[in-house]
């Protein structure tokens, strides 16, 4: 068979807000929703926005461990991870280069991983964790492009 192999489409989202600050996610076959919570106005029937980034990308940063754990037959018997972000000065980030008063947004991760581990795996699957696909966009700054549409 020649030509041109069939390419594979982007991943796609599409988002309808609901009432309030009700969202309704699809992708595929799976269905979702995203809301503030009530301190935000919203009625918290859902994760916010920044809580469904950091969802996605823990599932990401967990999924790559175990993949390339697996891969390399190391006994990783789990994988646990907290995220939180913040926006704050650069002056008071102590993990920033930068000391000014930028304002920075901050991911910190808090990342466990449990399995007999010899000291040369565990200094490589710390690499790994910062190697998944959804941290290496976040890290390059993706591009963004949006097309707004008008109908009555």
């Amino acid at each position: 068979m020649t030509g041109t192999p069939p390419t594979k489409a982007p991943p796609t989202v599409t988002v309808e807000l609901g009432e309030g600050t009700h969202v309704h996610l699809k992708a595929g076959a799976h269905s979702w929703q995203a809301d503030e919570p009530e301190s935000s106005g919203g009625s918290d029937t859902g994760p916010n926005p920044y809580e469904m980034l950091l969802g996605a990308l823990g599932s990401c940063t967990a999924l790559t461990v175990r993949m390339y754990a697996r891969h390399k037959q190391m006994p990783v018997e789990a994988v646990s991870i907290s995220y939180s972000f913040t926006r704050e000065l650069a002056k008071d980030c102590p993990e920033c280069d930068e000391d000014d008063d930028t304002k920075l947004d901050v991911i910190r991760a808090d990342v466990t991983i449990r399995g007999d581990l010899d000291e040369a795996q565990q200094d490589r699957l710390r690499q790994i964790v910062a190697r998944c696909p959804v941290h290496r966009t976040l890290e390059g700054g993706p591009r963004m492009f949006e097309t707004v549409t008008f109908v009555d």
